[in-house]
C-alpha cells in the first residue's frame, strides 16, 4: 500500500489500519462466483509471502473459516505461536483489513509475534480441499456464521452434513471443530449436524475447560463482543475429528 494512502487509513498512534476504511457487507453469498485466483492444490501454493520469517517447511495447522476483521487470529497467535494458521475470508475489504493488520502487529512488536498467522480471500464453502491436505489440520474455527435464516438458503449455511464431510478430510483424527453463534436455532442446526456425522464426537466438558482456544470464542471477535455487551447468549459446540468405525 502506497505511504500516503497507508496515512490516511491507518492510525498515527498505532500504526493499525482503522476498520472504518474497510466496512463491508455482514455476510456475502458463498454460492455466488467471486473472482479470485483458487489454488489447482494445496502443493500449488506458494506461503512464502504469507509467512516470510518461518520455515517453509512448516504446515498450517489451524484454519478459521469466515475469520472477520481477525480477532481469534490475533488472539491465537501468542497463545500457539509455533503454529501455522491462516484466515479465509470471502469478503474482499475484509480479507485486506486482516492482511493489513497483521502486518502492522508484526512491524510494532520485534520479538517475532504475529509471524505465524496470515489470511487469505477465497470461498471455504467451495474451496477448502484446494488448500488443505488430508488430515492436515488439527482445529478449524466457525465462529458466528451467517444464519442464512430462510429455509431455502439453509444450503449456504457453513456447518452441513456434506461440508463436514470436506472438514473431516483435511482434519487429522483428534482434530477439533469449534463453531458458535448467538442464534439458538443455528446453534442447534450446527450441533446436530456434528451429532449425527459418523466422524465426530462431542468433548467433554473437562475437555473444554482445558482447551484455551474455547475461552476466545466468546471474547476473541467482533462480534463475540458485540454479543457480550448486549447481556446475549451464545450457543457453543465443539466436537472432535474421530476415525471412521468399520
Amino acid at each position: 500500500m502506497p505511504q500516503n494512502e497507508k496515512s490516511m487509513t491507518h492510525s498515527k498512534s498505532t500504526g493499525l489500519p482503522r476498520k472504518r476504511f474497510y466496512r463491508a457487507r455482514a455476510h456475502s453469498n458463498p454460492l455466488s462466483d467471486s473472482h479470485f485466483p483458487v489454488p489447482i492444490s494445496p502443493s500449488h501454493i506458494d506461503y512464502s509471502a504469507h509467512y516470510p520469517q518461518l520455515d517453509g517447511n512448516k504446515k498450517i495447522q489451524f484454519a478459521d473459516i469466515g475469520c472477520g476483521f481477525g480477532g481469534l487470529l490475533i488472539g491465537l497467535a501468542t497463545i500457539y505461536p509455533e503454529t501455522l494458521m491462516i484466515g479465509m475470508e470471502i469478503r474482499d475489504k475484509v480479507s485486506e483489513y486482516v492482511k493489513e493488520r497483521i502486518l502492522a502487529l508484526r512491524e510494532t512488536n520485534a520479538n517475532g509475534q504475529y509471524q505465524n498467522i496470515s489470511v487469505v480471500r477465497t470461498n471455504s464453502m467451495k474451496y477448502i480441499p484446494n488448500y488443505f491436505e488430508k488430515g492436515q489440520l488439527t482445529k478449524m474455527f466457525f465462529l458466528f456464521p451467517d444464519p442464512h435464516f430462510k429455509e431455502k438458503n439453509h444450503r449456504r449455511r457453513v456447518i452441513s452434513t456434506h461440508l463436514l464431510d470436506e472438514y473431516a478430510y483435511v482434519l487429522g483424527v483428534g482434530g477439533i471443530i469449534y463453531t458458535i453463534t448467538d442464534v439458538e436455532e443455528l446453534g442447534e442446526w450446527m450441533r446436530n449436524c456434528l451429532e449425527n456425522h459418523p466422524m465426530f464426537e462431542e468433548l467433554t466438558k473437562e475437555e473444554l475447560e482445558v482447551d484455551p482456544a474455547v475461552k476466545l470464542l466468546t471474547s476473541a471477535t467482533e462480534e463475540g463482543q458485540k454479543v457480550a455487551r448486549n447481556e446475549g447468549q451464545t450457543f457453543q459446540a465443539v466436537y472432535r475429528r474421530i476415525a471412521l468405525s468399520s
